[in-house]
């Protein structure tokens, strides 16, 4: 079993930056492929970011290649999702996710955390 709890969202401006942070609890985090995804209301929960155990691969939704970097700490058992240039279209709910194997959809992952709230102003 696997906890994971996010943090670091917020109210911010369109251009400003946040960093997500995503700490994991239980099993050995560094097993796991971890993954950010976003969701707002009346969607579908959707992919932004995933990030392969070791770090070494990463995968990008189109709509934030550029602008957002996943990253993991394995020592701390932290993935982290630095997002810059916010848009008021990056407004959503993040999720955290974790799964053993390096997939790009939701039933690829079978750790969830509760999610963090990410809202930019115009």
């Amino acid at each position: 079993q696997v906890q994971l709890v996010e943090s670091g969202g917020g109210l911010v401006q369109a251009g400003d930056s946040l960093r997500l942070s995503c700490a994991a609890s239980g099993r050995t985090f560094r097993n796991y492929h971890m993954g950010w995804f976003r969701q707002t209301p009346g969607k579908e929960r959707e992919l932004i970011a995933a990030i392969s155990w070791n770090g070494i691969t990463t995968r990008y939704a189109d709509a934030i290649k550029g602008r957002f970097t996943i990253s993991r700490d394995n020592a701390k058992n932290t993935v982290y999702l630095q997002m810059n240039s916010l848009k008021f279209e990056d407004t959503a709910v993040y999720y955290c996710a974790g799964g053993a194997v390096f997939g790009l959809r939701a039933v690829d992952f079978g750790y969830w955390g509760q999610g963090t709230q990410v809202t930019v102003s115009l």
